[in-house]
């Protein structure tokens, strides 16, 4: 991953990463997954603009396959924004970045 701003977690991690008072923002995807490619640096811009405000996640699916499970997750990218562990809202599909910021707005 070129930006170390964006973290990967897992299942295992993901009820402690994602608990944190700080909103997250976690980007489901998969290697195969073309729009999830394509939307991968629109997510990168993000943890640059908002470092030290929110977290920003990706998670593989194909190999944490219990957390998407749980959120019902059937179509990616899938992008969920969680503030102390709770839904705040998601998106899914390719979307702009005007999308996910006023994503992101939301929980600040």
């Amino acid at each position: 991953m070129a930006n170390d701003k964006v973290q990967q977690v897992s299942d295992a991690e993901f009820e402690v990463k994602i608990g944190s008072a700080q909103p997250s923002l976690v980007d489901f995807w998969a290697p195969w997954c073309g729009p999830c490619k394509a939307i991968g640096p629109v997510v990168e811009d993000l943890a640059n603009e908002y470092d030290g405000k929110v977290n920003i996640y990706k998670m593989n699916v194909d190999d944490n396959p219990v957390t998407p499970g749980k959120f019902g997750i059937r179509a990616i990218p899938t992008l969920i924004l969680f503030k102390g562990g709770e839904i705040v809202d998601q998106i899914t599909g390719a979307v702009g970045k005007a999308q996910l910021v006023s994503l992101i707005k939301k929980a600040l």
